[in-house]
């Protein structure tokens, strides 16, 4: 074709003229807003998304409880950067139609690699708290973990959400008697596992909360009337439910920061799990783990499992990142215990990471917190529904059918 050829023809497609009536008509389909919390959930794609809604929605005392971490925040700045610094490794050709994403933990199936991890004050972040999340992982059909800090009680949760699979994290106190009868409590109520938190000799310095002139429960001072201003609807909720307390602590009388520093034992040691392995006869898992010396110990003095974590951050800033630790930790324990991981995790991207490199289960906090600040129990649902749909996708996009499948060569970590 010559030159001249060239730059004479015009395809048809590039001619210029009017649009016909027809063609305009399948483009015009314009909708009336669509408002309301399910529609706000729906357009949720990300647990990113669901804490900019959480962030809108929720005063800023308890926002920033949730959100924030210990002094610079550098432990949990890590924890995340450490998730985002792997290289995934795909396998190709291989036939992916179906993923199963459940996971054996502690005896038991899970329908998802993931449960729910122990949170404070939850009822503070959004009304249904507790309940909203033992009744969303009932449903999904995975672990939900009660805090002692919680203000849902025992009884209460298991009665809520009767068909779930209801852990209970303690803290054990200075004073045996209490601890011994929460873990009475716990039994009869039907609680399979016990999570004993051993990273809190004292409390950590959360600095936002701090600023933020935080208070259990809220108090209404010029500074959060203002703020409620913006959030009509967390506050209708706050005052026109039950007010909040510590539900499993109902004997406990003083402040806040009493009622910690007779909780968070300074004098804990190896003695003392020794003695609450003797005492407990279901699965025992310690969370707090920040060192391969320490999740040898704790198995060898009785641990079914251990759970990898810093306390998302939220005690000593620039502590170990549960992700970098995990492959040596696996390395030496996959198969004498059960390795659960958590800190970080804010996307379903995250999990198969974790699994990948050696964990057996994960468990997410602010994830799920997020989503019952955008929107109570209906958020928590989506919340879980966004973690296993990026889950399912990683895994197909890696090449995996089912978790049991993945394993280190489908990870690499970065440089760190």
């Amino acid at each position: 074709m010559t030159k001249s050829s060239e730059t004479n023809f015009t395809p048809p497609a590039l001619r210029r003229r009017l649009p016909r009536p027809s063609e305009l008509a399948p483009l015009m389909q314009f909708k009336a807003p669509a408002l309301g919390t399910a529609a706000r959930l729906r357009r949720a794609n990300t647990i990113g998304d669901l804490r900019a809604i959480a962030r809108r929605r929720t005063p800023k005392a308890p926002f920033d409880y949730t959100d924030g971490a210990a002094e610079a925040e550098i432990t949990l700045a890590r924890a995340r950067q450490a998730f985002l610094d792997l290289e995934f490794r795909p396998g190709i050709l291989r036939n992916v139609k179906d993923v199963d994403l459940g996971a054996e933990i502690l005896g038991k199936r899970a329908s998802l690699p993931f449960g729910i991890a122990p949170t404070g004050f939850t009822r503070m972040m959004q009304s249904e708290g507790e309940y909203a999340g033992s009744r969303a992982a009932a449903a999904a059909g995975i672990p939900y973990t009660l805090s002692t800090m919680g203000t849902a009680s025992i009884e209460d949760v298991a009665a809520a959400a009767p068909d779930g699979r209801n852990w209970f994290q303690l803290y054990l106190w200075t004073d045996r008697d209490r601890s011994l009868a929460l873990v009475d409590r716990a039994a009869k109520a039907g609680v399979d596992t016990l999570m004993v938190t051993v990273d809190t000799p004292v409390g950590g310095a959360r600095l936002r909360d701090v600023r933020n002139g935080m208070t259990i429960p809220p108090a209404l001072t010029l500074k959060t009337v203002l703020d409620a201003s913006y959030r009509p609807a967390w506050w209708f909720n706050f005052l026109t439910h039950e007010p909040l307390s510590f539900a499993n602590l109902s004997r406990y009388s003083g402040t806040v920061t009493e009622l910690i520093n007779s909780m968070f034992d300074p004098t804990l040691s190896f003695e003392d799990l020794d003695w609450l392995r003797a005492t407990w006869q279901g699965k025992l898992v310690v969370k707090g783990i920040q060192t391969i010396d320490d999740a040898k110990r704790v198995v060898d003095h009785g641990a079914d499992g251990i759970v990898l974590s810093n306390h998302g951050g939220r005690q000593l800033d620039r502590a170990p990142v549960p992700l970098h630790l995990l492959p040596e930790v696996a390395a030496a324990l996959k198969g004498r215990t059960a390795i659960l991981l958590d800190t970080g995790i804010m996307s379903g991207g995250d999990i198969v990471a974790a699994l990948a490199l050696g964990a057996d289960f994960t468990l997410i906090g602010r994830a799920y917190l997020y989503g019952l600040m955008a929107g109570g129990r209906a958020g928590v649902d989506r919340a879980i529904g966004i973690l296993g749909t990026e889950a399912a996708l990683t895994m197909r996009l890696l090449g995996v059918n089912k978790v049991a499948d993945l394993n280190p060569d489908h990870v690499r970590l970065l440089e760190h």
